[in-house]
């Protein structure tokens, strides 16, 4: 134990002084990554977010904060190490964009404290935060939704434009996706593709077409809200 510990003071690995710096860096690091996945929850859209990633991005940060404290210097180790992180693999893939970008706010917010520019990594923790929160807040860059729509219409009711001053009235835009027969061809279900107009009511326009379609099955599906 006192030849490992020679050799790493030899080496000027440690000292008394860097191991202090290390600690708050650390410490550091651990708020401001706490602050980041508040954030993160805050701002989340989805169904449900995963505890781990939001564990996994406190942890990253930590770590790469002592990851840069070890390697600053020493670029035969710096290449080590990131030959190493090649090697890791996340066990799902990330599919989420903005999740992605929150993995890479985390990393560089440990860089910043490993580099003891703590600093900067608040004022870089602060306004990332405040610029993920406008984004959130005021829906920047939001595409609009694609819905669904299914109709059933007799038989004897069915022909081409029969939905279309409705359409005209309700969507922004609508194409047929589908047609085929049920209940032993005595029904015609189509399938459209539409974008519904901002002051259109889901309600209203399915009581339109139901108006059409003798009261028979209409439904709307909301596709994933487009990010």
């Amino acid at each position: 134990m006192d030849a490992m510990s020679q050799f790493f003071l030899s080496n000027n690995v440690i000292n008394g002084a860097t191991a202090w710096k290390s600690l708050l860096a650390m410490m550091i690091a651990l708020v401001l990554s706490l602050i980041i996945t508040k954030v993160y929850q805050m701002t989340f859209t989805g169904e449900r977010y995963s505890q781990a990633f939001v564990h996994t991005i406190i942890i990253m940060s930590v770590i790469v904060s002592v990851v840069m404290n070890v390697v600053s210097g020493n670029s035969g180790v710096a290449f080590g190490l990131f030959a190493v992180f090649s090697l890791i693999r996340f066990r799902s893939a990330v599919t989420d964009a903005k999740d992605i970008a929150y993995i890479f706010f985390g990393l560089c917010v440990g860089m910043t404290c490993g580099l003891f520019k703590f600093d900067l990594a608040i004022i870089l923790t602060i306004f990332g935060s405040f610029i993920f929160y406008l984004l959130y807040r005021f829906n920047y860059g939001r595409g609009k939704d694609t819905q669904i729509l299914k109709v059933t219409i007799p038989e004897n009711l069915n022909h081409e434009n029969l939905l279309d001053d409705i359409f005209k009235e309700y969507t922004e835009t609508h194409q047929l996706r589908q047609v085929e027969t049920t209940n032993l061809g005595t029904m015609i279900l189509y399938t459209y593709a539409i974008r519904s107009k901002n002051a259109t009511k889901d309600k209203e326009l399915l009581d339109r077409i139901r108006e059409r379609n003798a009261n028979l099955k209409v439904s709307l599906t909301y596709l994933e809200t487009a990010k």
